[in-house]
C-alpha cells in the first residue's frame, strides 16, 4: 500500500465494512481488512515519528553530506548475506556467524556491532538509519574496535564526524528533496523507502546486493522474559550506571521490557515482516531462532570473500561546500513549477508538522537554518587555516 498511498491523514480515516462481503469473499476479505488495519497503524506511527524528528532529519542530512569523502558503488553478486539485529537471539546465532563469516557478507544493524565485536566478528557493512542522537552510541564501537567495513547510511541518521573517513553506501529514501540534492552533488545512492525499522531496510539492501540466500539473526520483535536486547548492548552502561539497592538492574530491565511491550512498535514490525513473507522470494531464513522465518544455516563455501569484488570506492573532493550547493539546488527547485508542489508537501511535513499554511519564505528560512550550523563550522575551519 505504501507504494500507491504516500500522504494520508490517519486522524480522518475510518474503515467502513460491509459484512455481506465477508460471506462472499471469505478469507480474501479478512486478509484485506487485516492488511488495511496494519497499514494504518504503520502510517500513524510514521506520522508521529516524522512530527517528532522531521527537523532533526533535515539538519542531519545537510550535516552529513558535508562529511562525505568516499562513497561506494556496488555490483550484485550471489554471495549469501547474514543480517544481524540486536535482539536477544543474536547470542544463539553467534557461533554460526563465526563459522560462516568467511563465506557470507555480514550486514549489521549498528545496534548489533558491539555484540559482534565482542565475539570477534567484524561486519562488512554497518547500516545506520536512526536520527536520534542516542544512536551514536551504537556506531562508536565500530570505530573503537577499528573495524574496516563500510557504512550503509540514510543521511538523515545521526552519524559521528568519524564517518568522513569511512566509505559510505548512501541510502536514499526516495523522497524528491533528497533525490534533487544527491543528483546535484553527483553522489551515488541506492533507493530504499523508509520502513521504520533498520532491519527491514537491511533486508531491502541485501536483496539489492545479492541474489543469494539471506539469513537473519537477532530479529526477535519480542521481549524474552525481561531481556530486550542482546548482550553486550550499547546502552548497558546507562542502566548499570543508575543501579543502586533501591533500583536494582533487574527492576530497570523489567520496567523497560514492559514499556517496549506496551508501545506496540514490535508488534507493528512483526506484522509487517509476516506480510512481506508472501512477497519476498523463498530465500530468507533465520539463525538462532525466530518465530517469523524458517530456520536455516549458511552452507559452507570453503572460500574467502573478497569485498573488493562487490564494491568500489569513489572519492569526492570539495565536500566542504556540499551543504551550500545542496541548499542552493533545493531552493532553486522549489521555485520551479514542475517541482514546487511535491517539494513543498514533503518539506512542510518535516519542517512544519501539523501546519497547513506555510509560506514559501518561511520554508526557505527553515531550509537555510538546517545548513546554518554546518556553514558556520566550515567558515571557522577555513579562517583557522
Amino acid at each position: 500500500m505504501e507504494t500507491h498511498i504516500r500522504e494520508i491523514n490517519t486522524d480522518r480515516i475510518r474503515v467502513i465494512e460491509w459484512r455481506p462481503s465477508l460471506d462472499y469473499y471469505k478469507e480474501a476479505y479478512v486478509k484485506l481488512l487485516s492488511s488495511t488495519a496494519a497499514f494504518l497503524k504503520r502510517t500513524d506511527a510514521e506520522k508521529r515519528t516524522t512530527a517528532a524528528f522531521g527537523k532533526r532529519w533535515v539538519r542531519n542530512f545537510f550535516k552529513n553530506i558535508g562529511n562525505i569523502k568516499h562513497t561506494l558503488l556496488y555490483r550484485q553478486t550471489e554471495i549469501p548475506v547474514i543480517i544481524t539485529g540486536s535482539g536477544p537471539s543474536l547470542e544463539n546465532a553467534l557461533p554460526v556467524i563465526q563459522k560462516a563469516r568467511n563465506d557470507c557478507l555480514i550486514i549489521a544493524a549498528s545496534s548489533s556491532v558491539l555484540a559482534l565485536s565482542s565475539a570477534g566478528i567484524a561486519a562488512d557493512i554497518v547500516i545506520a538509519t536512526d536520527g536520534g542522537n542516542w544512536a551514536l552510541k551504537h556506531i562508536y564501537p565500530f570505530y573503537r574496535n577499528k573495524n574496516t567495513g563500510a557504512l550503509a547510511v540514510n543521511l538523515c541518521a545521526a552519524l559521528p564526524s568519524q564517518c568522513e573517513d569511512t566509505a559510505q553506501l548512501i541510502i536514499n529514501d526516495g523522497s524528491f528533496w533528497q533525490s534533487i540534492v544527491l543528483h546535484e552533488l553527483k553522489l551515488p545512492s541506492v533507493i530504499i523507502p523508509q520502513r521504520g525499522t533498520v532491519t527491514a531496510t537491511a533486508v531491502d539492501l541485501a536483496m539489492l546486493l545479492t541474489s543469494g540466500n539471506i539469513y537473519l539473526a537477532g530479529l526477535d520483535f519480542s521481549v524474552h522474559d525481561i531481556r530486550t536486547h542482546t548482550r553486550p548492548y550499547s546502552f548497558d552502561n546507562l542502566f548499570y550506571g543508575g543501579v543502586n539497592r533501591f533500583v536494582p538492574f533487574y527492576s530497570q530491565s523489567y520496567a523497560r521490557a514492559g514499556l517496549l511491550h506496551q508501545g506496540g512498535s514490535m508488534g507493528i514490525y512483526e506484522s509487517w515482516f509476516k506480510e512481506q513473507l508472501t512477497k519476498w522470494p523463498k530465500r530468507i531464513f533465520s539463525i538462532g531462532g525466530n518465530k517469523i522465518f524458517e530456520n536455516g544455516e549458511p552452507a559452507a563455501r570453503n572460500g574467502i570473500k573478497n569485498t573488493d569484488k562487490f564494491f568500489s570506492a569513489v572519492s569526492h573532493e570539495n565536500s566542504n561546500n556540499f551543504c551550500e550547493k545542496g541548499i542552493h539546488a533545493l531552493l532553486n527547485a522549489i521555485k520551479r513549477p514542475q517541482y514546487s508542489q511535491n517539494l513543498k508537501q514533503e518539506l512542510n511535513s518535516l519542517l512544519f508538522p501539523g501546519e497547513n499554511k506555510v509560506t514559501e519564505r518561511e520554508l526557505e528560512m527553515a531550509i537555510n537554518a538546517a545548513c546554518a550550523g554546518t556553514s558556520a563550522k566550515h567558515k571557522r575551519e577555513v579562517a583557522h587555516e
